[in-house]
């Protein structure tokens, strides 16, 4: 019989701490912009061709830079759902963006994913904090979903067989789409079954980003039915290989590539979608679906140094690392959708155990190895049956929840009560709002944001053009002014938004927010001493009036490590040291801080004294994917080869040629 039971995990991890309280008003770094050479523009098919340069993200906004965490691990217990049949039990993180963490097939006692045995976030999402193992599920925009430490809503529905099914939902808000989750085991099955749905309630157009991430062993081969991929690696360049062997090697074997990258297979449009990853005995997963998932992924950190240590820093030390499957809307992570005004996208997946002859699976002979696995799986869940059990679901899509499991944030909840908007099937009930929506549901009540009572950092600011109409039709008060000016740098509307937050300054009790907006603003158009002059004036009044509160450490934190890059920059580092000597002891100590200090004190032109910092050893928590800063500045401190713990690179570095 199909259960649902509410259960713990305990496992050593980093806290997340608070959210960083000033706007990004920058969008992403480049790591996944993109070089197509024109020859090969031309020759892309084309809907891939439109979908490569169709609405990319302009910054991560509305939501916050999650970067509170650090490196200091304590036992932290998470709350889990587990989903669990005769066959298969699956494990839940509703907290966590609804990631399944495990999925265990009982009869043979095989974890069939990669389980990470810590919590460590990483600044791999798109707004930050992320975290490596199990299965994700990635919306928004080309990178890992800001959901990825988030809660998510969760509920008990009934399947399409009558069993029990679990219900995940959430508002992505980069898009402003809701989507639902929706997870069940037919009873005596092998295979989780995983349908998904993605709504435009709005009456244009919105881009749609989806891919299904899965960690699994990476001592294992890589198979999909496909001859060629697309290979893009850390150094921005898309091109099509063939599949498997790349310059006289394997790389459906993820170790067998040299550095970090993605291979998208090239999948034939009339071809089941499916993707497996099997050991040296050919037992693995394999993940398939309905055919409007269409993309299919390798991602793999490598046998390079900075592959390994990633590894090593996304992990533990000596656990084993991991390899990624992955299953997408398109044929890349590059691309986005079109999904037009109160549309919806949705299909089925399922997950499983597989077994296959080894000497096939890993043989020479790729054609034969594919048959194989597709022979195998065919036995195992034929194609129908995954076609008839999303035709069932649909059925049920729209069935209101049960009890409720799990409670996601209220911004969905403030959206559906904004526009009055009907979403069968994934209520956002108006109990789940709270003090961060409280403001805008004023605004949209009165045609006023309220001032607040008491002195404190601004909150989040809504962006959408409804919400920034409603703003530039209020009255014109301070924090009025500042989140009208956040709302139209989104926009682009960039002179607008900079005259928004000069008003804003002439009555404004609290200066700080506006002044380091301005700051921005100033050092984005290339203005960088007058960026330096507001950043340390920013500061200054910051320092004055800020509380013991954590909130007011992280914004002293966040402002701090802002101006002391920018001070730098205009080469004023007297400046810097003086913002430096403002920050909090505690935060001085943290090891992006220590980073910090390094590259200040290189700037005041002690090059030993930064070197020192180095040979101390720190440990910079909210490294970027692709970041080489560490090997830049350890370039600049000495001649010696990058030391491994700070060799993070994940491109081909000069020397190799």
């Amino acid at each position: 019989m199909t259960t649902i039971r509410r259960a713990e995990l305990t496992l050593p991890g980093a806290p997340l701490g608070l959210a960083n309280p000033l706007p990004a008003l920058c969008p992403p770094t480049g790591v996944h912009a993109v070089s197509v050479d024109e020859r090969l523009r031309e020759s892309l098919p084309l809907d891939m061709r439109r979908q490569l340069g169709y609405r990319p993200l302009r910054s991560i906004l509305p939501t916050a830079t999650a970067d509170g965490y650090d490196r200091a691990r304590t036992d932290l217990t998470l709350d889990t759902l587990i989903l669990e049949n005769s066959r298969l039990e699956v494990t839940v993180l509703p907290g966590l963006g609804g990631r399944i963490h495990s999925l265990r097939h009982k009869p043979t006692g095989r974890e069939l994913l990669y389980t990470n045995p810590v919590f460590q976030p990483a600044a791999f999402a798109l707004n930050g904090a992320w975290f490596s193992g199990g299965i994700e599920w990635n919306i928004g925009a080309t990178g890992h979903t800001t959901l990825s430490c988030a809660p998510v809503h969760a509920a008990r529905v009934e399947a399409p067989d009558g069993t029990a099914m679990l219900r995940l939902w959430e508002w992505e808000r980069l898009r402003d789409t809701p989507f639902q989750v929706d997870l069940w085991l037919p009873e005596d099955s092998d295979f989780l079954y995983v349908a998904v749905r993605i709504r435009n309630p709005h009456e244009k157009a919105v881009p749609v980003y989806w891919w299904s991430n899965t960690a699994v062993p990476e001592e294992r081969r890589v198979l999909a039915p496909a001859e060629e991929t697309w290979h893009y690696g850390y150094e921005r360049a898309l091109h099509r290989v063939p599949v498997p062997h790349l310059e006289g090697s394997d790389r459906t074997y993820p170790l067998n590539s040299p550095h970090p990258a993605d291979y998208f297979y090239e999948l034939p449009e009339d071809a089941r979608r499916w993707i497996t990853a099997l050991d040296e005995h050919g037992h693995g997963l394999i993940q398939t679906s309905t055919d409007r998932l269409r993309g299919r992924k390798l991602f793999t950190w490598g046998g390079s140094a900075g592959g390994r240590r990633w590894q090593e820093w996304l992990t533990e030390p000596g656990t084993g690392g991991y390899a990624e499957i992955q299953a997408g809307l398109a044929r890349t992570q590059l691309e986005h959708l079109r999904l037009e005004a109160e549309g919806e996208f949705s299909w089925c997946e399922a997950y499983g155990p597989l077994s296959a002859d080894p000497d096939r699976v890993h043989g020479a002979d790729w054609a034969a190895a594919r048959e194989e696995v597709s022979a195998r799986l065919e036995e195992a869940l034929p194609r129908a049956e995954v076609q008839k059990a999303y035709e069932q679901w649909r059925r049920c899509a729209d069935t209101e929840p049960g009890e409720r499991l799990a409670t996601g944030s209220g911004w969905g909840a403030l959206e559906v009560l904004r526009a009055g908007l009907k979403l069968p099937g994934t209520p956002f009930d108006e109990s789940t709002l709270d003090a961060e929506q409280a403001p805008w549901i004023e605004l949209a009540h009165t045609g006023s944001y309220p001032e607040p009572r008491r002195v404190t950092p601004p909150g989040p600011t809504l962006v959408a053009p409804h919400w920034r109409d409603m703003l530039e039709t209020a009255p014109a008060a301070p924090l009025t002014e500042y989140h009208l000016g956040v709302a139209q740098w989104h926009a682009g509307d960039f002179a607008q938004a900079v005259r928004s937050w000069e008003r804003g300054l002439e009555l404004a009790p609290s200066l700080w927010p506006l002044l380091r907006c301005l700051a921005v603003a100033d050092r984005e158009s290339g203005q960088v001493q007058r960026a330096a002059d507001r950043y340390a004036e920013a500061f200054a009044d910051l320092c004055a009036e800020r509380r013991e509160a954590e909130v007011w450490t992280a914004a002293s934190a966040a402002l701090g490590r802002e101006a002391i890059e920018t001070l730098i920059a205009a080469g004023r580092p007297a400046d810097a040291r003086a913002v430096w000597d403002g920050l909090r002891p505690a935060t001085r100590t943290r090891g992006r801080f220590r980073l910090l200090e390094a590259r200040l004190l290189l700037a005041e032109g002690d090059k030993e004294g930064a070197r020192g910092i180095f040979e101390e050893g720190f440990e910079v928590a909210d490294l970027g994917e692709g970041s080489e800063l560490l090997a830049e500045l350890w370039a600049a401190v000495s001649d010696d080869p990058v030391p491994a713990r700070y060799d993070f690179r994940m491109r081909p570095v000069q020397e190799d040629g």
